[in-house]
């Protein structure tokens, strides 16, 4: 029903900045609200950024002030400006796109993109 393209990753060093895009198609119409995710190995998957289509956001305590969330509606498309990069912030990030119905939350995902950050 929705899909959603990634790109952005790569490596940087700490204290640099990356900037991820996810691409929505499909239902977007349908989209409640986009955010990113984070998964490092042997790690449960956890909540960076989202924002919903009315553009509310909420950020995980650590990112505050140095990550950015937002949304170009228009387009589809959802984009996180990561700044002063940490290097425990090495993870693969998702993008996450979430839709409601009267009963149950369906949440799509993005293929990741591996973000390294080298100190």
């Amino acid at each position: 029903q929705v899909q959603l393209v990634e790109s952005g990753g790569g490596l940087v060093q700490a204290g640099g900045s990356l900037r991820l895009s996810c691409a929505a198609s499909g239902a977007t119409f349908s989209i409640n609200s986009m955010g990113w995710y984070c998964q490092a190995p042997g790690k449960q998957r956890e909540l960076v950024a989202s924002i919903t289509s009315d553009g509310i956001t909420n950020y995980k305590d650590s990112v505050k002030g140095r990550f950015t969330i937002s949304r170009d509606n228009a387009k589809n498309t959802v984009f996180l400006q990561m700044s002063s990069l940490k290097p425990e912030e090495t993870a693969v990030y998702y993008c996450n796109a979430q839709t409601r119905t009267r009963y149950a939350i369906y949440n799509y995902w993005g293929q990741g993109t591996q973000v390294t950050v080298s100190s």
